[in-house]
């Protein structure tokens, strides 16, 4: 494919950006070439700056369930829009908006609106330090709560891709208050509960990880979490940035039954624009100031083109109950892919939940951040490259997750799994 005007806004970025990028996966260094520039969506299909043409399987890291440019979220937003963009004031859309999730989510009875899913999680863990008065955070190897300082010790995402196993600038007196443990050993959970039990302000997790690839949790592991911090009054967190509203209409801890003290959001609320949130039950949001005494602020917390978009995308999800359809054609698709790898008895492994998977380039089975790291990364790096020529836009990092959207249809999925296996015979 010709690149030409990719290359040449990539060498003029390089220049005023950091690495020539606004987020270090974008950059390509795992998979190698030049990352594309893109200049527009439109439903299952994504453009570049040279005018090619690729089924886009990154949703723009998940927020797009709907597909690209989708009329009803476009409509929300333009009327939204001709209304002003921030008022750095309350308003509507940001009470409906709240009273939708309060509504879906039954562990949700009040919600705090932020900017990111950064900014969802940072808030939580210094909601749960002040409301217990205490100081240490449990995470799992491979999560990715964002990169504040808390959550950079073996985070997954764009620090597994990198191979940067914490960060520079985070202090060793935070790091020391951060517990670590495998994903899906709640045996390692409860030997920290044991000896850090009483120092112990939260545990928070992915209850489906998605950013070392999509790894589904055993079968009793958020049940333990669950009873551990009963056990010893600390509060779960679950973060649902990238789950919440997308693998069902109360995101994961529906689909296991499980009920957080604490949620954080993102992706799915905005619509496509920048927005995240936390919510949980009154007596802990309460903490929060005005209400309470630990702080958080933002200027555009609530921006009302995002809360638009939010509502939008909610809704329409919601009144047609798109999760079983979405869910039913990413089961037929992955199903179909698993016997194709079975038949040709390639070393891979597919993790999938509703529309979430991963191709692990590994036998596997992977379970956790370890087994996640055994995936042949030079192998996807070939085979992201090879889809890339065929036109499917896949994430260019072995340990992102894929999704579907509901913009794509029976065809586009045909032409995908050409794509995908073409592409792995090629490697093979």
């Amino acid at each position: 494919m010709n690149q030409k005007n990719s290359d040449i806004l990539f060498e003029r970025a390089q220049k005023v950006i950091p690495g020539g990028v606004n987020s270090p996966v974008r950059a390509f260094g795992s998979v190698g070439g030049t990352p594309l520039f893109m200049e527009k969506g439109e439903g299952a299909y994504l453009y570049d700056a040279d005018g090619n043409r690729y089924l886009d399987f990154v949703s723009s890291w998940g927020p797009l369930i709907l597909g690209h440019r989708h009329p009803v979220v476009l409509e929300a937003v333009k009327k939204a829009a001709d209304r002003g963009t921030s008022f750095g004031t309350p308003t509507k859309a940001e009470v409906e908006l709240a009273e939708k999730v309060v509504q879906m989510v039954p562990s949700v009875e009040k919600v705090r609106m932020v900017n990111s899913g950064t900014e969802a999680t940072m808030t939580a863990v210094r909601l749960a330090r002040g409301f217990t008065g205490r100081d240490k955070i449990l995470k799992f190897e491979g999560c990715y709560h964002g990169h504040s300082d808390s959550f950079l010790m073996k985070a997954g995402s764009g620090v597994a891709t990198l191979g940067i196993p914490g960060s520079p600038g985070v202090p060793k007196s935070l790091a020391a208050d951060t517990l670590l443990a495998p994903y899906n050993d709640w045996k390692a959970v409860e030997k920290w509960a044991q000896t850090h039990g009483d120092e112990l302000a939260a545990i928070i997790v992915e209850p489906v990880a998605g950013n070392m690839g999509t790894i589904l949790p055993d079968a009793d592991f958020l049940s333990r979490l669950r009873a551990i911090t009963r056990k010893t009054k600390s509060l779960l967190i679950f973060d649902e940035v990238i789950t919440g509203f997308r693998l069902s209409e109360g995101g994961a801890q529906k689909v296991y039954g499980i009920e957080p003290d604490l949620t954080c959001f993102g992706k799915i609320i905005g619509g496509g624009l920048p927005v995240g949130a936390v919510g949980g039950r009154c007596e802990v949001m309460d903490a929060l100031a005005p209400a309470g005494p630990v702080y958080q602020a933002g200027t555009l917390s609530g921006n009302p083109l995002a809360m638009a978009a939010g509502w939008a995308t909610l809704d329409f999800l919601q009144k047609n109950d798109l999760w079983f359809q979405l869910n039913e054609k990413a089961n037929g698709f992955t199903d179909r892919l698993k016997r194709w790898i079975q038949t040709k008895e390639l070393p891979l492994c597919i993790n999938q939940i509703g529309s979430m998977f991963t191709i692990f380039f590994t036998k596997g089975p992977v379970g956790n951040f370890s087994e996640a790291s055994e995936t042949d990364t030079q192998k996807y790096s070939q085979f992201f490259n090879a889809l890339l020529e065929k036109g499917v836009y896949f994430p260019p990092s072995a340990y992102e997750t894929v999704f579907l959207s509901t913009a794509m249809t029976q065809a586009d999925l045909e032409f995908a799994f050409e794509a995908i296996t073409q592409s792995l015979e090629e490697i093979y």
